[in-house]
């Protein structure tokens, strides 16, 4: 069975996202060793839970068990949800910007026990209006630290943040993600708020890679190895087992002393949503593809940011970008006022992550070169960030002209 949405949380770093997301999955996102050491999230982590309601009409409750916690009466399967941890670190700023180009709703995660907004909250906030996502909710996690009164104050804070945004009656849900309390309404609330987007398998396919992997142990034998294997999102269409497919821009090669990227073909060997095998997968949910290529090709996350389509139908990789960028108004203060000649801007275009150098400057639109290559059609959103106090920071959001 594949997932019907995928569910991004974010928020500032250390608020609990990755603690909230095992609470709702019961599988821990920050399996990285990096990430494990340090006790952040660094990659994106995913994982899957089906959605339960409590068939008793007096009780009702959500949960994510066979058997209803409050009254022990059996539960109804209602829906697979997967969820996209995203980093909140102010560092990972770009990894946030690829999360949000594969979500149909977020969590807002904010801790009770710090003021709002932090900064990142404030940045992940920009990145949420720039993905025009539509269907947001606060978790306001760390909610069993503060009194009563201190979480109320708190969600005053949040309403008088999020207020002249898209977001301003998003529900409020207080948690405590360490000790599961609240899920149950958290779960109601994805149930209600984040409704599955209806898809047209008709349509071209399109699927983002979040990440590829090398799965073969050292020591494996040359009969028992499997390709590469890409994970990631189909947002439209839908892809079959046996399908041919073109991964581009593909991998980087050394040339004649210049770098270039050549496009990957392959067959699709077999689809895996979680567990489960499918023959064929669509958009909601994440998948792990599994192809025919060499798998040293799709360690270390080479291939992500790359688009997934059939052989012809993907546009080309471009190097030149004519973008219009609408800076963000509560941003404004901290930049210069005008873009630079040659000045570098990271640039998120759909799960792809590359810089690019402005060339120039007329009336709305900026020239740019990029470092890598992105697969873009005109009309789609681009995340810009702008260096700013020695840091990288949201600047605004651009569309491609």
């Amino acid at each position: 069975m594949q997932a019907e949405i995928n569910v991004g949380t974010v928020g500032h770093v250390d608020h609990g996202k990755s603690t909230l997301v095992y609470q709702l999955t019961g599988k821990k996102t920050d399996s990285h060793s990096e990430e494990i050491k340090r006790g952040i999230t660094i990659k994106l982590g995913y994982a899957d839970t089906q959605v339960h309601k409590c068939t008793n009409a007096k009780c009702g409750k959500y949960s994510t068990k066979a058997k209803c916690a409050a009254c022990n009466s059996d539960t109804k399967a209602e829906r697979l949800v997967s969820f996209v941890d995203a980093p909140g670190h102010e560092t990972l700023m770009a990894t946030v910007i690829a999360a949000s180009s594969i979500m149909d709703g977020a969590l807002f995660v904010i801790a009770a026990n710090e003021k709002c907004p932090q900064p990142q909250t404030a940045e992940h906030l920009m990145i949420l209006q720039a993905a025009k996502i539509p269907h947001v909710i606060i978790v306001q996690n760390k909610a069993d630290l503060v009194t009563k009164e201190r979480a109320k104050a708190h969600a005053k804070e949040i309403r008088e943040f999020l207020k002249d945004t898209p977001y301003a009656l998003a529900p409020i849900i207080p948690t405590a993600a360490n000790t599961g309390i609240n899920i149950d309404a958290l779960l109601e609330a994805i149930q209600k708020t984040i409704p599955t987007p209806k898809r047209d398998p008709g349509e071209v396919f399109r699927m983002h890679v979040v990440r590829s992997f090398d799965v073969n142990k050292p020591g494996t034998g040359l009969d028992r190895l499997v390709g590469a294997v890409l994970g990631g999102a189909v947002r439209t269409g839908a892809v079959k087992v046996g399908d041919q497919i073109q991964i581009l821009p593909g991998i980087l090669k050394q040339k004649k002393n210049k770098e270039t990227y050549e496009p990957l073909t392959s067959s699709v060997l077999s689809l895996n949503a979680g567990t489960s095998q499918l023959e064929q997968a669509g958009p909601g949910g994440l998948i792990a593809l599994s192809t025919n290529l060499d798998p040293s090709l799709a360690k270390a996350d080479a291939l992500v940011g790359c688009q997934v389509g059939r052989p012809g139908t993907l546009p080309e990789p471009s190097y030149d970008l004519t973008v219009e960028i609408t800076p963000m108004p509560r941003l404004l203060s901290v930049f210069p006022p005008t873009l630079a000649p040659n000045e570098p801007l990271v640039l998120g275009v759909g799960t792809a992550t590359t810089v690019g150098f402005v060339q120039g400057l007329k009336k709305k639109t900026v020239q740019l070169k990029l470092k890598k290559p992105v697969c873009v059609e005109k009309g789609d959103l681009v995340a810009v960030m702008r260096r700013s106090d020695n840091r990288w920071r949201v600047y605004g959001v651009a569309h491609i002209v």
